[in-house]
């Protein structure tokens, strides 16, 4: 029996997904448009998912991936082309095949996270376990990181099914368990759980990537094809201590003090790979004045140093362009007056693609200067080479992304965070990011407070999912 006013609210949605499919998208030739039912069925699997409490590694990540697996086999999918496996019971990744008839190749690889960040009833203005909408917006935890990309995949599986499409090559959907976390489930795949996905030609990711929108309007497509290392250092200095009321020149607080001030007067060396590159190439078109002619300055080989300088100034570039490190954790101490025997600090550094954490580690110590200073590594890293922009998939995805918003550049983005594109590509399998999602990147809200997607950008999205993946697979 449908929960009260269910029936009411899914018509809606439909009417609504009517009106929106009919007035966004023009239907290229070839193309089959959107119905009512296809974009009302996303929306209800993003409900229901939504409301899943998939905590990362929970067994209710089990629970999300049961109810998508028990959907594509009632549409017709096959129990072994279907599965929800893992490295352990408690990870639940979907792993969901569409079969192509083999002409076109290896698979591709479509990526998406069921699990999210814990939310607080009591902080939210609605129930983040609840898909509320209010004023053109659906909020609930996990509307865009990324319970949305998962939504869209299993959906648009589910209308290339009723259409009888046939692609070209395989199309394997992983959703994993654990991407705010571990990311266990995605190294399980790639690993020792190779023979679910095959060696793909490459993957296409709904996590990264994305439109960015200026004063309520398109300005970029971005597609993430690059990640940065993470890599962590603890440093420790131990003394010998003593009473507080006898100070000593050598104080552990002090000296790691001295440390860490050298540490953040240090920049690392500019370095652009082709991504970045590109990034700054494309970016200068959206800008203009000095900032405009700094993005084109330091993409030129060598890098401009004044643009460079300049640039430097705002943290985003800044990461951008180099390696970083920066202190997050400190502690020191045992006692209000006794002198420190210990004082311990973590340093973050977010490592350029291709970059030595060896070379960083011996930065590190160089710029540390003091012997007295141990360094340790918290992390073993994980390198990411970056993807190659092959004309054979960013083709494609420039080509669509034109027609469905004319006029707005692609540009290829590092993301100087990580997902579970960081294991795919270090596995040797290229991955893009496209989530397709346009949104304001002053309004981000993923991880925190009344997590929200607007209505309009999630249809958008699902339609250009649904169109990128068929024309890379016929």
């Amino acid at each position: 029996m449908p929960r009260a006013g269910e029936v009411e609210r899914a018509v809606r949605r439909a009417v609504l997904a009517a009106l929106l499919v009919g007035t966004l998208f023009a239907t290229a030739a070839g193309q089959t448009a959107p119905s009512a039912a296809d974009s009302a069925l996303a929306v209800e699997i993003l409900e229901e998912l939504v409301e899943i409490r998939t905590l990362s590694g929970s067994p209710a990540t089990v629970e999300a991936a049961e109810a998508l697996a028990a959907r594509l086999r009632a549409a017709g999918f096959s129990a072994e082309d279907v599965q929800v496996t893992g490295p352990e019971p408690g990870l639940g990744n979907l792993v969901a095949r569409y079969r192509g008839d083999g002409t076109g190749g290896a698979p591709i690889l479509l990526m998406a996270h069921l699990d999210v960040v814990d939310a607080r009833p009591e902080d939210w203005s609605v129930d983040p376990f609840t898909l509320t909408e209010e004023e053109g917006w659906w909020y609930g935890r996990g509307t865009t990181d990324n319970k949305a990309g998962a939504a869209m995949l299993v959906a648009n599986f589910i209308r290339y099914r009723q259409q009888e499409f046939v692609p070209d090559r395989d199309l394997i959907i992983v959703l994993t368990a654990d991407e705010e976390t571990t990311s266990a489930s995605i190294k399980w795949l790639v690993g020792e759980g190779r023979e679910h996905i095959d060696d793909p030609a490459f993957a296409l990711n709904t996590d990264s990537g994305g439109g960015i929108l200026r004063d309520s309007e398109e300005a970029m497509f971005g597609v993430q094809a690059s990640e940065k290392i993470y890599l962590t250092f603890q440093l420790e200095v131990t003394n010998p201590g003593g009473h507080s009321s006898r100070p000593t020149p050598d104080n552990a607080i002090y000296r790691l003090a001295g440390g860490l001030n050298r540490i953040a007067a240090h920049r690392f060396p500019v370095e652009l790979n082709d991504v970045m590159r590109a990034f700054f190439e494309r970016s200068a078109a959206l800008e203009e004045g000095q900032l405009a002619a700094d993005m084109r300055a330091v993409a030129a080989t060598p890098p401009d140093p004044a643009a460079a300088e300049r640039l430097s100034e705002s943290p985003y570039y800044n990461a951008l362009m180099r390696t970083t490190c920066v202190a997050t954790r400190l502690e020191a101490g045992h006692a209000d007056n006794a002198l420190p025997q210990t004082a311990r600090a973590t340093v973050n550094c977010r490592v350029l693609p291709g970059g030595s954490p060896d070379e960083i580690e011996r930065i590190v110590a160089e710029v540390l200067a003091d012997d007295e200073i141990a360094i340790s590594r918290v992390n073993v890293p994980t390198a990411s080479p970056p993807s190659p922009l092959t004309p054979d998939v960013l083709g494609p995805i420039e080509e669509l992304a034109g027609a469905m918003w004319p006029g707005v550049p692609v540009v290829p983005l590092m993301s100087t965070g990580a997902t579970d594109g960081l294991y795919v590509r270090n596995a040797g399998i290229p991955v893009y990011g496209v989530s397709a999602i346009f949104s304001d990147p002053d309004d981000a809200r993923a991880h925190g407070k009344d997590e929200r997607i607007a209505i309009d950008r999630f249809y958008e999205a699902l339609e250009y999912w649904y169109r990128l993946v068929r024309n890379l697979s016929r």
